[in-house]
């Protein structure tokens, strides 16, 4: 009888050594999934934060650098404008509608990115009809880093969101991961379009504790 409850006590100790081994292996893997679902939430809330507060301004300029002073994400919340080395992309037929611009109006084309220390915030493509911008204006573009909304300040811009997209994604993003993009044209407070822009938002936008 002895001889018999030998094997069965070696196999119930082997049983016992492999659940103690896993079953702190499975609590890691718990608290991780449980750490994972928290900060995915947190991201979400923030991603939705941000978005509400751009669509909500009438400058994307002003909007971005109260988030980058309200999340502490630099000490210094002023935008830089970095313009990149890119192929001309011509205006589309309904661009040129929401514009309320004919076929041959000269437009120009930049593409940018908007930065809050050593953070890039978002990147963005930009139509302008130099002719509803001052000399000055064209010229502040041309030669210097200083965003956008905040060379055409005086105009008194309002956006029209034209649409909004937010790529799918199936963990926490990371700083140059996409979080979502708005297409949207500034008008001036006379009414007047005089640009039209395609914004995408980066994951160096949210806080460094949610990621």
């Amino acid at each position: 009888m002895a001889s018999e409850s030998l094997p069965i006590r070696l196999a119930l100790a082997a049983i016992l050594s492999v659940l103690a081994v896993s079953a702190p292996r499975d609590a890691m893997a718990q608290a991780s999934a449980a750490g994972d679902s928290t900060r995915e939430t947190r991201d979400d809330a923030l991603i939705a934060s941000l978005r509400s507060r751009i669509l909500a301004a009438h400058s994307a300029t002003f909007a971005l650098e109260s988030w980058c002073a309200d999340h502490k994400l630099a000490a210094d919340p002023h935008l830089v404008a970095e313009r990149l080395a890119v192929p001309d992309k011509p205006l589309t037929a309904a661009q040129r509608v929401r514009l309320a611009i004919g076929p041959d109006e000269p437009v120009r084309y930049r593409r940018v990115r908007l930065a809050c220390g050593g953070r890039v915030l978002s990147e963005a493509d930009n139509w302008y009809v130099p002719a509803r911008l001052t000399p000055e204006m064209n010229a502040t573009l041309d030669g210097t880093r200083t965003p956008f909304g905040r060379v055409v300040r005086s105009l008194a811009p309002v956006r029209s969101t034209v649409a909004v997209r937010g790529p799918s994604r199936d963990v926490a993003p990371g700083p140059t991961d996409p979080l979502f993009e708005v297409d949207a044209v500034l008008s001036t407070g006379a009414g007047q379009p005089f640009c039209e822009v395609v914004e995408t938002y980066l994951g160096s936008a949210l806080p460094q504790a949610s990621r």
